[in-house]
């Protein structure tokens, strides 16, 4: 089994940025897609970034330029650096990865921004 905890979530004014990491523990050697969702209130979760064992990334369009995702895989470890946040970044975010096909969450960390 593998199992996610995120950190770095909080309350930022707009165009502050906040750096998300999430570490990954148990079967990692399993693990091959991670990323980042999203879900604001009364909203679906939706992809925010997403990054391959290899390094290739996908962005959501709302946070493309703005957002960075990266990945330490010695230390089974991915990141999300948000820049140039909004009000509309608002919400909480959940570290996902796949292992051996099934979708694996984290607890998430809420991220606020304010006006």
């Amino acid at each position: 089994q593998v199992q996610l905890v995120e950190s770095g979530g909080g309350l930022v004014q707009a165009t502050g940025s906040l750096r998300l990491s999430c570490a990954a523990s148990g079967n990692v050697f399993t693990i091959s897609t991670m990323g980042w969702y999203r879900q604001a209130p009364g909203k679906q979760r939706e992809l925010v970034a997403a990054i391959t064992r290899g390094g290739d990334t996908n962005y959501a369009d709302s946070v493309k330029g703005r957002f960075t995702i990266s990945r330490d895989n010695a230390k089974n470890t991915v990141y999300l650096q948000t820049n140039s946040l909004k009000p509309e970044d608002t919400a909480v975010y959940y570290c996902n990865a796949r292992s051996w096909g099934v979708d694996v969450w984290g607890q998430g960390t809420q991220v606020t921004v304010s006006s």
